[in-house]
Protein backbone atom coordinates (compact mmCIF):
# COMPACT_ATOMS: atom_id res chain seq x y z
CA UNK A 1 0.00 0.00 0.00
CA UNK A 2 1.28 3.44 -0.94
CA UNK A 3 2.19 5.63 2.06
CA UNK A 4 0.38 8.85 1.20
CA UNK A 5 1.58 10.61 4.36
CA UNK A 6 5.11 10.62 2.96
CA UNK A 7 4.18 12.41 -0.26
CA UNK A 8 6.25 15.48 -1.03
CA UNK A 9 5.03 18.82 -2.34
CA UNK A 10 6.47 17.99 -5.77
CA UNK A 11 4.82 14.55 -5.85
CA UNK A 12 1.43 16.01 -4.95
CA UNK A 13 1.64 18.63 -7.71
CA UNK A 14 2.80 16.00 -10.21
CA UNK A 15 -0.21 13.81 -9.40
CA UNK A 16 -2.57 16.78 -9.73
CA UNK A 17 -1.14 17.62 -13.15
CA UNK A 18 -1.56 13.97 -14.15
CA UNK A 19 -5.15 14.10 -12.83
CA UNK A 20 -4.51 11.59 -10.06
CA UNK A 21 -6.65 12.68 -7.12
CA UNK A 22 -7.25 11.33 -3.59
CA UNK A 23 -10.40 11.37 -1.44
CA UNK A 24 -8.99 13.75 1.18
CA UNK A 25 -6.13 16.21 1.37
CA UNK A 26 -5.14 17.46 4.81
CA UNK A 27 -2.61 20.26 4.27
CA UNK A 28 -1.03 21.40 7.53
CA UNK A 29 2.05 23.12 8.89
CA UNK A 30 4.00 26.33 9.36
CA UNK A 31 4.60 27.35 5.72
CA UNK A 32 1.39 28.70 4.16
CA UNK A 33 2.87 28.98 0.66
CA UNK A 34 2.90 25.23 -0.05
CA UNK A 35 -0.56 24.78 1.46
CA UNK A 36 -2.03 27.60 -0.60
CA UNK A 37 -0.36 26.43 -3.79
CA UNK A 38 -1.59 22.82 -3.49
CA UNK A 39 -5.08 24.00 -2.57
CA UNK A 40 -5.19 26.44 -5.50
CA UNK A 41 -4.05 23.73 -7.92
CA UNK A 42 -6.79 21.39 -6.69
CA UNK A 43 -9.34 24.19 -6.88
CA UNK A 44 -8.42 24.89 -10.50
CA UNK A 45 -7.63 21.42 -11.82
CA UNK A 46 -10.14 18.88 -10.47
CA UNK A 47 -13.24 20.38 -12.10
CA UNK A 48 -13.56 22.43 -15.23
CA UNK A 49 -14.95 25.95 -15.06
CA UNK A 50 -18.54 24.96 -15.85
CA UNK A 51 -18.59 22.19 -13.21
CA UNK A 52 -17.27 24.43 -10.45
CA UNK A 53 -20.49 26.43 -10.29
CA UNK A 54 -22.40 23.33 -9.21
CA UNK A 55 -19.89 20.97 -7.64
CA UNK A 56 -17.23 23.03 -5.88
CA UNK A 57 -17.85 24.38 -2.39
CA UNK A 58 -15.45 26.66 -0.51
CA UNK A 59 -16.08 27.19 3.19
CA UNK A 60 -14.12 28.95 5.95
CA UNK A 61 -13.12 27.55 9.31
CA UNK A 62 -14.13 30.53 11.44
CA UNK A 63 -17.79 30.02 10.54
CA UNK A 64 -18.20 26.24 10.79
CA UNK A 65 -17.87 23.09 12.88
CA UNK A 66 -16.62 19.64 11.95
CA UNK A 67 -20.23 18.54 11.50
CA UNK A 68 -20.81 21.37 9.01
CA UNK A 69 -17.84 20.18 6.98
CA UNK A 70 -19.20 16.66 6.84
CA UNK A 71 -22.69 17.85 5.93
CA UNK A 72 -21.22 19.53 2.86
CA UNK A 73 -18.86 16.65 2.08
CA UNK A 74 -21.62 14.00 2.20
CA UNK A 75 -23.63 15.67 -0.55
CA UNK A 76 -23.56 14.25 -4.06
CA UNK A 77 -22.45 16.06 -7.20
CA UNK A 78 -25.01 17.64 -9.53
CA UNK A 79 -24.67 16.59 -13.17
CA UNK A 80 -21.06 15.49 -12.64
CA UNK A 81 -18.78 12.82 -11.28
CA UNK A 82 -17.12 14.72 -8.42
CA UNK A 83 -17.96 17.07 -5.57
CA UNK A 84 -15.03 19.17 -4.33
CA UNK A 85 -15.23 20.67 -0.83
CA UNK A 86 -12.42 23.04 0.14
CA UNK A 87 -12.08 24.14 3.76
CA UNK A 88 -9.92 27.25 4.13
CA UNK A 89 -8.53 28.47 7.46
CA UNK A 90 -9.44 25.11 8.98
CA UNK A 91 -7.19 25.84 11.97
CA UNK A 92 -10.11 27.94 13.23
CA UNK A 93 -12.43 24.91 13.40
CA UNK A 94 -12.35 24.23 17.15
CA UNK A 95 -13.54 20.61 16.95
CA UNK A 96 -11.52 19.60 13.88
CA UNK A 97 -10.42 16.34 15.55
CA UNK A 98 -14.02 15.15 15.68
CA UNK A 99 -13.95 14.80 11.90
CA UNK A 100 -12.44 11.41 12.65
CA UNK A 101 -15.89 10.22 13.76
CA UNK A 102 -17.35 10.82 10.28
CA UNK A 103 -14.51 10.74 7.80
CA UNK A 104 -14.89 7.09 6.78
CA UNK A 105 -18.45 7.81 5.63
CA UNK A 106 -17.44 10.13 2.79
CA UNK A 107 -19.10 9.28 -0.54
CA UNK A 108 -16.61 8.04 -3.16
CA UNK A 109 -17.59 11.02 -5.34
CA UNK A 110 -16.26 13.59 -2.81
CA UNK A 111 -12.81 15.12 -2.68
CA UNK A 112 -12.26 16.99 0.59
CA UNK A 113 -9.42 19.54 0.85
CA UNK A 114 -8.58 20.91 4.30
CA UNK A 115 -6.16 23.83 4.73
CA UNK A 116 -4.87 23.72 8.30
CA UNK A 117 -2.23 26.44 8.52
CA UNK A 118 0.35 27.05 11.26
CA UNK A 119 -0.67 23.93 13.17
CA UNK A 120 -0.22 20.17 12.94
CA UNK A 121 -2.77 17.41 13.33
CA UNK A 122 -2.21 15.01 16.22
CA UNK A 123 -1.14 11.88 14.35
CA UNK A 124 -2.37 9.66 17.20
CA UNK A 125 -5.99 10.66 16.55
CA UNK A 126 -8.42 8.71 14.34
CA UNK A 127 -8.56 11.46 11.74
CA UNK A 128 -4.82 11.41 11.08
CA UNK A 129 -4.76 7.62 10.94
CA UNK A 130 -7.59 7.54 8.41
CA UNK A 131 -5.97 10.16 6.18
CA UNK A 132 -2.64 8.36 6.50
CA UNK A 133 -4.28 5.27 5.06
CA UNK A 134 -6.64 6.72 2.45
CA UNK A 135 -5.54 10.22 1.51
CA UNK A 136 -2.78 12.83 1.56
CA UNK A 137 -1.49 14.08 4.90
CA UNK A 138 0.99 16.79 3.99
CA UNK A 139 3.09 18.77 6.44
CA UNK A 140 4.27 22.11 5.04
CA UNK A 141 7.54 23.05 6.71
CA UNK A 142 9.25 26.44 6.78
CA UNK A 143 12.39 26.64 4.69
CA UNK A 144 15.58 27.67 6.45
CA UNK A 145 17.11 30.91 5.18
CA UNK A 146 20.00 29.07 3.54
CA UNK A 147 17.53 27.01 1.46
CA UNK A 148 15.91 30.07 -0.11
CA UNK A 149 18.49 30.67 -2.89
CA UNK A 150 18.10 27.09 -4.17
CA UNK A 151 14.30 27.41 -3.94
CA UNK A 152 14.50 30.58 -6.05
CA UNK A 153 16.64 28.82 -8.65
CA UNK A 154 14.25 25.83 -8.80
CA UNK A 155 11.12 27.98 -8.93
CA UNK A 156 12.48 29.98 -11.86
CA UNK A 157 13.66 26.79 -13.59
CA UNK A 158 10.11 25.41 -13.36
CA UNK A 159 9.04 28.50 -15.34
CA UNK A 160 11.88 28.03 -17.90
CA UNK A 161 14.00 30.87 -16.47
CA UNK A 162 17.60 30.86 -15.25
CA UNK A 163 19.25 33.06 -12.62
CA UNK A 164 22.84 33.48 -11.50
CA UNK A 165 23.74 32.19 -8.01
CA UNK A 166 24.73 35.73 -6.96
CA UNK A 167 21.37 37.19 -8.04
CA UNK A 168 19.52 34.37 -6.24
CA UNK A 169 21.52 35.06 -3.07
CA UNK A 170 20.84 38.79 -3.30
CA UNK A 171 17.11 38.14 -3.56
CA UNK A 172 17.18 35.69 -0.65
CA UNK A 173 19.09 38.09 1.59
CA UNK A 174 16.79 41.00 0.73
CA UNK A 175 13.41 39.21 0.74
CA UNK A 176 13.86 36.70 3.57
CA UNK A 177 11.97 33.41 3.77
CA UNK A 178 8.41 34.61 3.16
CA UNK A 179 7.78 32.48 0.07
CA UNK A 180 4.65 34.37 -0.96
CA UNK A 181 6.69 37.58 -1.02
CA UNK A 182 9.59 35.89 -2.82
CA UNK A 183 7.30 34.41 -5.47
CA UNK A 184 5.61 37.76 -6.09
CA UNK A 185 8.97 39.41 -6.72
CA UNK A 186 10.09 36.55 -8.97
CA UNK A 187 6.88 36.86 -10.97
CA UNK A 188 7.66 40.56 -11.47
CA UNK A 189 11.14 39.66 -12.67
CA UNK A 190 9.78 37.17 -15.19
CA UNK A 191 7.52 39.83 -16.65
CA UNK A 192 10.43 42.26 -17.01
CA UNK A 193 13.17 39.87 -18.18
CA UNK A 194 12.81 37.66 -21.29
CA UNK A 195 13.24 33.91 -20.67
CA UNK A 196 16.13 33.82 -23.12
CA UNK A 197 18.22 35.98 -20.76
CA UNK A 198 19.78 34.67 -17.57
CA UNK A 199 18.64 36.87 -14.68
CA UNK A 200 21.64 38.55 -13.06
CA UNK A 201 22.36 41.07 -10.30
CA UNK A 202 21.81 44.01 -12.66
CA UNK A 203 18.29 42.73 -13.44
CA UNK A 204 17.60 42.38 -9.72
CA UNK A 205 18.87 45.90 -9.05
CA UNK A 206 16.82 47.49 -11.83
CA UNK A 207 13.55 45.59 -11.31
CA UNK A 208 13.46 44.84 -7.57
CA UNK A 209 15.34 47.85 -6.27
CA UNK A 210 18.18 46.00 -4.55
CA UNK A 211 21.55 47.69 -5.00
CA UNK A 212 23.98 45.26 -6.61
CA UNK A 213 26.89 47.00 -4.85
CA UNK A 214 25.36 47.88 -1.49
CA UNK A 215 23.60 44.84 -0.03
CA UNK A 216 24.21 42.44 2.83
CA UNK A 217 25.71 39.84 0.47
CA UNK A 218 28.39 42.35 -0.59
CA UNK A 219 28.87 43.37 3.05
CA UNK A 220 29.76 39.86 4.15
CA UNK A 221 32.11 39.53 1.17
CA UNK A 222 33.82 42.78 2.16
CA UNK A 223 34.19 41.62 5.77
CA UNK A 224 35.48 38.23 4.64
CA UNK A 225 38.15 39.81 2.43
CA UNK A 226 38.97 42.49 5.03
CA UNK A 227 37.97 45.24 2.63
CA UNK A 228 36.85 47.52 5.43
CA UNK A 229 36.57 50.60 3.21
CA UNK A 230 33.95 48.82 1.11
CA UNK A 231 32.29 47.50 4.28
CA UNK A 232 32.08 51.06 5.63
CA UNK A 233 30.57 52.33 2.36
CA UNK A 234 27.90 49.61 2.51
CA UNK A 235 27.17 50.26 6.20
CA UNK A 236 26.88 53.98 5.48
CA UNK A 237 24.42 53.22 2.68
CA UNK A 238 22.40 50.97 5.01
CA UNK A 239 22.29 53.71 7.64
CA UNK A 240 20.96 56.17 5.06
CA UNK A 241 18.34 53.66 3.89
CA UNK A 242 17.24 51.85 7.08
CA UNK A 243 13.75 51.00 5.75
CA UNK A 244 15.23 48.80 3.02
CA UNK A 245 18.13 47.60 5.18
CA UNK A 246 16.90 47.08 8.76
CA UNK A 247 19.71 46.32 11.15
CA UNK A 248 17.90 43.23 12.51
CA UNK A 249 17.96 41.63 9.05
CA UNK A 250 21.64 42.48 8.60
CA UNK A 251 22.52 41.02 12.00
CA UNK A 252 20.63 37.83 11.20
CA UNK A 253 22.42 37.35 7.87
CA UNK A 254 25.85 38.12 9.34
CA UNK A 255 25.19 35.73 12.23
CA UNK A 256 24.57 33.00 9.65
CA UNK A 257 27.72 34.01 7.79
CA UNK A 258 30.04 33.72 10.79
CA UNK A 259 28.36 30.49 11.84
CA UNK A 260 29.13 29.04 8.39
CA UNK A 261 32.76 30.11 8.75
CA UNK A 262 32.93 28.26 12.06
CA UNK A 263 31.59 25.13 10.37
CA UNK A 264 34.25 25.47 7.68
CA UNK A 265 37.02 25.85 10.26
CA UNK A 266 35.96 22.70 12.10
CA UNK A 267 35.10 20.57 9.07
CA UNK A 268 37.53 17.69 8.60
CA UNK A 269 36.66 17.22 4.93
CA UNK A 270 37.46 20.53 3.26
CA UNK A 271 36.74 19.46 -0.31
CA UNK A 272 34.66 22.04 -2.15
CA UNK A 273 31.67 19.75 -2.65
CA UNK A 274 31.58 18.76 1.01
CA UNK A 275 31.94 22.35 2.21
CA UNK A 276 29.11 23.45 -0.08
CA UNK A 277 26.93 20.74 1.48
CA UNK A 278 27.99 21.47 5.07
CA UNK A 279 27.45 25.22 4.71
CA UNK A 280 24.28 24.86 2.66
CA UNK A 281 25.54 27.21 -0.06
CA UNK A 282 25.90 27.06 -3.81
CA UNK A 283 29.26 25.68 -4.99
CA UNK A 284 29.74 29.04 -6.73
CA UNK A 285 30.35 30.74 -3.34
CA UNK A 286 32.69 28.21 -1.73
CA UNK A 287 35.91 30.01 -2.73
CA UNK A 288 34.63 33.17 -1.02
CA UNK A 289 34.23 31.21 2.22
CA UNK A 290 37.72 29.72 1.92
CA UNK A 291 39.16 33.21 1.49
CA UNK A 292 37.18 34.49 4.47
CA UNK A 293 38.34 31.56 6.62
CA UNK A 294 41.97 32.45 5.80
CA UNK A 295 41.32 36.01 6.95
CA UNK A 296 39.10 35.32 9.95
CA UNK A 297 40.17 32.74 12.55
CA UNK A 298 37.66 30.62 14.38
CA UNK A 299 38.28 32.63 17.54
CA UNK A 300 37.57 35.86 15.67
CA UNK A 301 34.34 34.28 14.34
CA UNK A 302 33.30 33.66 17.94
CA UNK A 303 34.10 37.28 18.83
CA UNK A 304 32.06 38.54 15.85
CA UNK A 305 29.07 36.42 16.87
CA UNK A 306 29.30 37.94 20.36
CA UNK A 307 29.37 41.42 18.78
CA UNK A 308 26.26 40.63 16.74
CA UNK A 309 24.44 39.46 19.86
CA UNK A 310 25.44 42.66 21.63
CA UNK A 311 24.08 44.86 18.83
CA UNK A 312 20.95 42.80 18.45
CA UNK A 313 20.17 43.74 22.07
CA UNK A 314 21.20 47.37 21.54
CA UNK A 315 18.95 47.65 18.51
CA UNK A 316 16.10 46.42 20.71
CA UNK A 317 16.87 49.13 23.27
CA UNK A 318 18.77 47.11 25.89
CA UNK A 319 21.72 48.90 27.54
CA UNK A 320 21.61 51.52 24.82
CA UNK A 321 20.93 55.24 24.79
CA UNK A 322 18.79 56.85 22.12
CA UNK A 323 21.16 56.22 19.22
CA UNK A 324 20.30 56.21 15.53
CA UNK A 325 20.39 53.00 13.50
CA UNK A 326 23.14 54.52 11.35
CA UNK A 327 25.34 55.07 14.40
CA UNK A 328 24.62 51.54 15.60
CA UNK A 329 25.72 50.23 12.22
CA UNK A 330 28.97 52.18 12.36
CA UNK A 331 29.76 51.11 15.93
CA UNK A 332 29.01 47.48 15.06
CA UNK A 333 31.32 47.59 12.03
CA UNK A 334 34.17 48.96 14.15
CA UNK A 335 33.85 46.05 16.57
CA UNK A 336 33.55 43.49 13.76
CA UNK A 337 36.68 44.92 12.13
CA UNK A 338 38.93 45.02 15.21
Amino acid sequence: MRKFAAMTYEQILKDINNRVFYPIYFLMGEEPFFIDNISDELENKILDEAERSFNQIVIYGADITAKDIMTQARAFPMMGDRLVVIVKEAQSVKDIDSLGEYIDKLPPTTILVINYKYKKLDKRKALAKYIDKHGVLFESKKLYDNNIPDWIIKYLASKKYNITPKAAQMLADFLGNDLHKVRNELDKLMVAVPPTKRIDDADVEYNIGISKDFNVFELQKALGSKDFLKAYQIINYFGDNPKDNPIFMTITVLYGYYTKLLKLHFSKDKSKNNIATVLGVNLFFVNDYFEAARNISWTKCMECIAVLREFDLKAKGYNSTDISEKELYKEMLVKLSC
